[in-house]
């Protein structure tokens, strides 16, 4: 028995949960792992999920108060402004969103020193499975997901978030972090085309980005789950309202843009979505957040989605020469074809042009 599965046991234990029937979970492209436990007595037939997050596998996250300069020096998970090693993040948010009404996994116990949680167990009835088993509830399921989004761009969160005695503080998507997400396109989706992007260019590259990035203050920031996609929601029919679309993989949130997340889950890396639905869903958005549709929107939309898929097209490159994950390569062609639609708006042709000069693979 290794030290870890030693404390998972001594920790659901003290749960209550040592009788439970475990079954590792599919895991994500994260360092955290999964699995499923079912009470085998007296509660027979009741679930919940373990995380198991081992500290030592994630980077660290940024200290509190540290400049830009430091979290450059610290690496990629502080300057990015990624919850890192921080287990309390998740339980802290997730805290957050159940009191709101909100179906983030309720906490049924915590170690946060070791860093393991145990979780209510939302199901298997991710929205990717339910609309490929049912392709007519893609709509239904969208519009829920998107009235949701806007249910939580309405709702008030403290930078501060407790959980147990402790808290997390929830950062703003600075610009810093922006840029740092884009060096994913530079440093692996370019290199791994032949390119090596000098000095000179991505100086230009960070200055038409600065630019850009002025179009999101159009808008008040709300909170960003940052990774809110059809293979990350769960459809709980049984439920009522916003509480209807269960949520997880939330512990890097940041306030920003009320776009990111409407990005995330339109121009989605791992399915095509109905094309017919994107507009509306735009629209509906906008409505039910209490923003105006307008050019502004629709222009932060656009540097938003072209922010997001550059990060995102570098991604897999990463997934595969670091982490030997290769089959991410896949998602490339929709990614591009996302960064395409996004490049096309006239807040974004500097970059557009920037690409066709210097990663003109990129450009359809």
């Amino acid at each position: 028995m290794t030290d870890r599965e030693a404390l998972i046991r001594a920790f659901l234990e003290d749960a209550g949960w040592q009788d439970a029937v475990r079954a590792p979970v599919p895991g994500d492209a994260s360092t955290r792992r999964y699995e499923r436990l079912v009470r085998r007595s007296m509660n027979k037939g009741v679930k919940a999920v373990l995380m198991d997050a081992p500290k030592a596998a994630e980077g660290a996250s940024e200290p509190e108060g540290a400049t830009v300069d430091e979290r450059k020096s610290i690496g990629y998970n502080a300057v990015a402004r990624l919850a890192g090693p921080n287990i309390e993040a998740f339980a802290a948010i997730a805290t957050a969103l159940s009191t709101r009404g909100f179906s983030a996994p309720k906490i049924l116990a915590a170690d946060l020193e070791n860093g393991f949680l145990l979780l209510e167990d939302l199901g298997d009835d991710l929205f990717a499975r339910v609309i490929e088993k049912q392709p007519e509830q893609e709509e239904p399921l969208y519009v829920a997901a998107v009235d949701t989004l806007a249910a939580i761009y309405r709702s008030s969160f403290p930078a501060e978030l407790p959980f147990e005695g402790t808290s997390w503080r929830v950062r703003t998507y600075d610009e810093a972090a922006l840029l740092a997400e884009l060096d994913l396109c530079l440093d692996w989706y370019a290199k791994d085309l032949g390119y090596n992007i000098q000095d000179g260019a991505r100086a230009e590259w960070e200055a038409l980005w600065r630019v850009a990035f002025t179009t999101l203050d159009a808008h008040a920031p709300g909170l960003a789950l940052r990774d809110y996609h059809a293979e990350n929601l769960f459809w709980l029919s049984e439920r009522e309202g916003t509480s209807r679309v269960g949520l997880i993989d939330f512990q890097d949130g940041l306030f920003v843009h009320p776009t990111y997340d409407l990005v995330s889950f339109i121009e989605d890396a791992r399915r095509d979505v109905s094309p017919e639905l994107a507009d509306p869903l735009i629209a509906r958005f906008c409505e039910k957040a209490g923003v105006k549709d307008d050019a502004d929107f629709r222009a932060a939309y656009a540097v938003m989605g072209a922010q997001r898929n550059s990060k995102v097209i570098g991604f897999p490159v990463r997934a595969d020469l670091m982490f030997g994950k290769p089959q991410y390569r896949a998602l490339i062609p929709r990614v591009r074809k996302h960064l395409n639609h996004d490049l096309s708006h006239p807040a974004l042709k500097d970059i557009r042009r920037w690409y066709q000069r210097h990663i003109p693979e990129i450009i359809l």
